[in-house]
C-alpha cells in the first residue's frame, strides 16, 4: 500500500477537528485534479474529466476517526472527556491518548485504571463509563494541565501504533475507519486514465461521518451527483463468529446489501456484483446494524443512485483496527472497473432495475 495510507492513519482528526487530515488531502488532491470542490462544513474533492458529456460519480470517504474531547479540567489536573463518535467504554481502560493542541502539539496521557490491590474489598469497583473516566497527563493541578495548553473543546486521540503482521498481509492501525477510504480517493485519482471514463469523476472525502453523516448532506448538495460511492471501514465478525453476512478479512470487499439506513438499491447491487465477477474480483455480502454517508447521500433532491464498498476491517471503533491488503486490491479493483462503464445509459440501466 502507498505511504500516504499510513501517513493518514497517523495523522489526529476526531469528528469537527479535520483540519490536519483535510490540508493533507489537498495538497495531494490538487496536483491530480482539473479542480478541487470545498464545502463549507469543509469536505474536499478532486474533480477529473470535468467537461465529459457523462454522469458525475462521486466517491467518498471521511476524514473523521473515533476518540474524544476535553469537557472538564478538574482541581487535580485530570481531564474529564465525551466520546466523539461510537466508542464501548471498555476499550479506554489504561489506553495512551494524545491531547491535540491548537497548534498541532501533543499531551500525551493515560485513561485511568484501578489496580486489582484496590478492588480486593468488594466494594470499590473498577471505572467502565465514560462519565468515571479521566485522562492523567501528569499535570499537578488544575493550573499545571492549563499551562501545558490544555483547554475545553480540545480533540483526543487514540496513540498509533502502526504494525504489519508477521505475514506482512496485514496492517494494524488506529484510524483505518475512515482514513482508508481518504487513501483510496488519492489512489484512485492516480490510477485512473481518464480516457478509459466515460463519467466526471470526483472523489475526496467528507467530514463528521462518526456524529452522524453531517458532511455528505452537504457535499452531496454541492457536487450533485448521479451515482455516490462511499468506501468505508466496516467491522468484520470473523473473530468472533462465523457469518455468511458478518465479514471476514481477507475475503474481498464488501457488498453492503442492508444497514438500518440504507437499503441497497436492487439496481446498484446487480451492478456491482456483475462488475466484480466479470473482472474475477472477490467479494462478500455484509449486513450492517450502522451506516455510510451514502445513507445521507441517497436523500439529496430528488435521490441519488449509492452504494457503499465495505472494506474489511477487525475491531474498528476501538483503539486499533486491522486490514487485510488482499481487501485492499479488490476494492480499488471493483471502483476502477465500475467507472470504466458508467456511462449515462449504464447509469438509466441502473435505476431501471429498481
Amino acid at each position: 500500500m502507498k505511504p500516504y495510507y499510513r501517513e493518514l492513519v497517523d495523522l489526529p482528526g476526531v469528528s469537527s477537528h479535520e483540519k490536519t487530515i483535510r490540508t493533507f488531502l489537498k495538497s495531494h488532491l490538487e496536483p491530480l485534479s482539473e479542480k478541487i470542490l470545498q464545502d463549507k462544513l469543509g469536505s474536499i474533492f478532486g474533480v477529473i474529466n470535468d467537461q465529459v458529456d457523462g454522469p458525475t460519480i462521486m466517491m467518498a470517504g471521511h476524514m473523521d476517526e473515533v476518540g474524544a474531547m476535553v469537557v472538564q479540567i478538574n482541581d487535580k489536573g485530570f481531564l474529564k472527556l465525551i466520546p466523539i463518535g461510537g466508542i464501548n467504554p471498555p476499550v479506554m481502560l489504561s489506553q495512551h491518548m494524545d491531547v491535540i493542541l491548537e497548534d498541532g502539539r501533543k499531551v500525551p496521557g493515560v485513561i485511568g485504571a484501578k489496580p486489582p490491590h484496590l478492588l480486593r474489598d468488594n466494594t470499590t469497583k473498577q471505572v467502565t463509563d465514560f462519565d468515571d473516566f479521566v485522562l492523567d497527563i501528569g499535570a499537578d493541578s488544575k493550573e499545571h494541565a492549563e499551562q501545558l495548553g490544555i483547554r475545553i473543546g480540545q480533540q483526543v486521540t487514540f496513540r498509533n501504533d502502526y504494525t504489519v503482521t508477521a505475514d506482512g498481509k496485514k496492517i494494524i492501525s488506529k484510524a483505518w475507519d475512515n482514513r482508508f477510504g481518504c487513501a483510496m480517493a488519492i489512489d484512485l485519482l492516480e490510477s485512473v486514465k481518464k480516457e478509459d471514463l466515460p463519467c466526471r469523476f470526483v472523489a475526496g472525502a467528507n467530514v463528521q461521518e462518526e456524529v452522524g453523516l453531517r458532511g455528505a448532506t452537504t457535499s452531496t448538495s454541492l457536487v450533485k451527483p448521479d451515482m455516490f460511492i462511499a468506501v468505508d471501514c466496516s467491522p468484520c465478525s470473523d473473530t468472533f463468529e462465523t457469518s455468511d453476512t458478518g465479514g471476514t478479512l481477507g475475503k474481498g470487499f464488501m457488498i453492503r446489501f442492508y444497514d438500518p439506513k440504507a437499503i441497497m438499491h436492487q439496481g446498484m447491487k446487480k451492478f456491482v456484483e456483475e462488475v466484480a465477477t466479470k473482472n474475477n474480483i472477490p467479494f462478500q455480502y455484509y449486513k450492517s446494524l450502522g451506516s455510510t454517508d451514502a445513507a445521507a447521500a441517497q436523500l439529496n433532491e430528488d435521490g441519488v443512485l449509492v452504494c457503499t464498498i465495505g472494506m474489511p476491517a477487525r475491531y474498528i471503533h476501538s483503539t486499533t483496527s486491522m486490514i487485510h491488503t488482499d481487501d485492499y486490491e479488490a476494492v480499488k479493483a471493483v471502483i476502477l472497473a465500475m467507472l470504466k462503464e458508467l456511462d449515462f445509459n449504464k447509469i438509466n440501466e441502473i435505476k431501471s432495475n429498481v
